[in-house]
């Protein structure tokens, strides 16, 4: 522990500086977490009727910085849940953001919409991570080393006793993901001494762009069987497409990028939560070939708000949450007091925006075919998106009613 009355490193002195990513860090077995967790957060949190947005990069990014500090009980509970690989870890979320970001600053707050003919832009994807302490409150060295040199989070100063520490916090999380989120916590306990907080943002454009003029309503049949009127979008293209048992997916990729949205539509009465399974995901990517896709598309925008103290201890994290917590590596009697996870996506004829924030609040306690498919979305289905060279899923999410804002 850093010795009483040692300066702590400010925002001015220590940096977010990333080092040089590892070759050998397990970045696929980070992934194949990710995707374990993702489907199993989904399941915890994905009512029957409602829309579900999540992003498991960013919930895994938050957990693994405290994981940083974690000792004992709690070290092997957040592994356990979250399948952090049993080395390297920090390691490996560095090579990954590494390889996922596209711009080193906060995300443009508007982006000029591209002129007719011209090219679509290429995404941008922007991660970044920040640790905020409470005013005089002491962390270990090696935490905070580590904490900017693998997560590029340096500290941030604040006096947690007033309500400008929240302003702070949710003015980062505005410009991080271009004023998409407007706020992480809507109130923080004054006793808390820490904050870690995670931010992405996606902007990016379709390669083959709907056409606006082929968009109209049509038909939605909801889980109730109830029927609804939704604005769809249509496109007749050569897409990749696989399809196995009760399932049908199509890969719609985003310009000058590896990333893409596989769109996964039951057949038959598949929950569309399951086929975020990743044995389906990679039969997907494993069995696509390219095909003449008649594609029906709702267009849609909705967001989630979760209590992720609430939803992870129904998937067995307890530990970390209770003043029996250990997160001795950051500083004695610390444990987990909130846990949130806010999530937003917009998807239309010309591409997707989405952003996801989590936030941990600490305190002290004790080609073309002769044959076309068709692929409709007019039903409840499910979507992912992807980074094609890492699989790293950025977003994970249901859509149950297009109309619906989400939770």
């Amino acid at each position: 522990m850093t010795p009483p009355g040692s300066p702590q490193p400010s925002v001015a002195t220590l940096h977010a500086d990333l080092t040089r990513s590892s070759a050998n860090a397990p970045t696929s077995s980070l992934v194949d977490g990710m995707y374990a967790f993702g489907q199993d957060l989904i399941g915890h949190t994905s009512a029957s009727s409602q829309n579900t947005v999540v992003s498991p990069l960013s919930i895994a990014l938050a957990f693994s910085m405290a994981r940083a500090g974690a000792h004992g009980a709690t070290a092997a509970e957040l592994d356990r849940i979250f399948h952090f690989p049993a080395g390297m870890r920090d390691e490996a979320f560095n090579t990954l953001t590494r390889g996922l970001i596209t711009t080193d600053g906060t995300p443009p707050r508007t982006t000029a919409t591209p002129s007719p003919g011209t090219p679509p832009p290429p995404p941008i994807v922007a991660i970044a991570n920040s640790l905020w302490l409470d005013q005089g409150f002491h962390v270990r060295q090696p935490f905070l080393n580590t904490l900017a040199e693998q997560y590029g989070a340096g500290v941030r100063s604040v006096d947690f006793s007033s309500p400008s520490a929240l302003v702070a916090i949710n003015e980062w999380v505005q410009e991080q993901t271009a004023d998409r989120i407007k706020k992480l916590f809507d109130q923080l306990d004054p006793a808390t001494k820490l904050v870690l907080a995670n931010a992405i943002y996606l902007k990016a454009s379709w390669i083959f762009q709907f056409d606006p003029k082929l968009t109209r309503d049509a038909a939605f049949t909801r889980r109730d069987g109830s029927v609804i009127h939704v604005s769809t979008m249509h496109e007749d293209e050569v897409l990749s497409y696989a399809e196995g048992p009760g399932w049908q997916a199509v890969e719609l990729p985003y310009a000058s990028s590896h990333l893409a949205m596989w769109v996964l539509v039951p057949t038959g009465h598949t929950d569309p939560a399951a086929l975020l399974d990743p044995a389906t995901l990679q039969a997907a990517v494993a069995q696509h070939h390219a095909e003449d896709v008649e594609l029906a598309l709702p267009k849609w925008d909705f967001s989630t708000t979760l209590d992720l103290g609430e939803v992870l201890a129904q998937m067995g994290v307890h530990e970390a949450f209770s003043p029996a917590a250990d997160f001795s590596g950051i500083s004695p009697d610390l444990y987990i007091s909130q846990a949130v996870h806010r999530a937003n996506i917009t998807v239309d004829e010309n591409g997707t925006e989405a952003a996801a924030v989590t936030g941990l609040a600490m305190a002290l306690g004790a080609m073309r075919t002769t044959r076309t498919v068709h692929v409709h979305a007019d039903h409840p289905f499910a979507f992912a998106i992807v980074d094609s060279r890492s699989r790293a899923p950025l977003f994970l999410g249901t859509v149950t009613d297009p109309k619906a804002e989400g939770s």
